[in-house]
């Protein structure tokens, strides 16, 4: 089944002096159960099209389908989760009020807010940690708790902007592993920004290399590693090779006119 499907899709930001062309003749299909990134310079626009897919932007140009509906539609109906750069969680909260923010908003009971709050919380490795607040936890702890939240209403897709990218490199590798389990448990389909060439290879069934503005796709990796991947896969001559063809895919995107 198809999740999103992109045709020739356009988006330009109307700005004071000059338009900028964000996208262009995007042309993408997610199916069920994948594991998608979009890697990239920075300005390509790879955040941008994870927003026109959650409907936070809107395309100027061209088609663009969520499970069968446009992405206004989807967002009504709940049908992704999505994690940004920063967790995001109210200050004020505790984790499990946090987590529990979409529930409430969805008009779910209070047993119901709990079973889903427990669930979620044991699923990213948070158990007994739902009456702290934001501040007493780590960076990395803060962001599991935003992809709990983003995961306790059970929606088919989770939209994932950098999660791990301000946090260090022993800390990224653990929510990596976390997050590749995490998948196999869920068979959620995720799409996932980032700017490491290792960590889309090692999460991703497929990468998708785009090219500096306007933001098009330049070539799209398969990345067949198999769902065992423990962190020493990354000194494997497979990883490498992958790894490699990525890098060289960076390198000639910059080289459009």
């Amino acid at each position: 089944m198809n999740v999103i499907e992109a045709r020739n899709l356009d988006l330009v930001f109307e700005t004071a002096d000059t338009p900028v062309h964000a996208l262009k003749g995007i042309d993408l299909t997610v199916n069920s159960g994948e594991f998608v990134s979009f890697i990239g310079p920075s300005g390509c626009g790879k955040t941008t099209l994870l927003r026109v897919i959650a409907d936070l932007e809107q395309p100027t140009g061209g088609s663009i389908s969520v499970n069968g509906m446009t992405p206004d539609q989807a967002r009504q109906a709940r049908a992704y989760g999505y994690v940004f750069q920063a967790a995001a969680l109210y200050p004020w909260r505790t984790i499990e009020k946090n987590v529990a923010l979409p529930l409430e908003i969805m008009g779910f009971d209070r047993a119901e807010r709990k079973r889903r709050i427990d669930a979620n919380l044991e699923l990213v490795g948070l158990a007994g940690f739902g009456r702290k607040y934001p501040w007493q936890l780590s960076g990395g702890m803060q962001q599991r708790a935003s992809i709990a939240r983003a995961l306790c209403f059970d929606p088919d897709l989770l939209l994932m902007d950098e999660p791990f990218g301000a946090l260090d490199e022993i800390v990224r590798d653990h929510l990596n592993e976390e997050l590749l389990k995490l998948w196999a448990k869920t068979q959620k389909t995720v799409v996932f920004v980032t700017h490491s060439i290792p960590e889309a290879v090692f999460l991703s069934t497929r990468i998708v290399v785009m090219s500096p503005r306007p933001g098009r796709i330049h070539e799209i990796i398969d990345c067949d590693l198999g769902p065992d991947r423990p962190l020493d896969i990354r000194d494997t001559p497979e990883f490498l090779a992958i790894a490699h063809r990525v890098r060289e895919g960076l390198r000639a995107g910059h080289g459009y006119d």
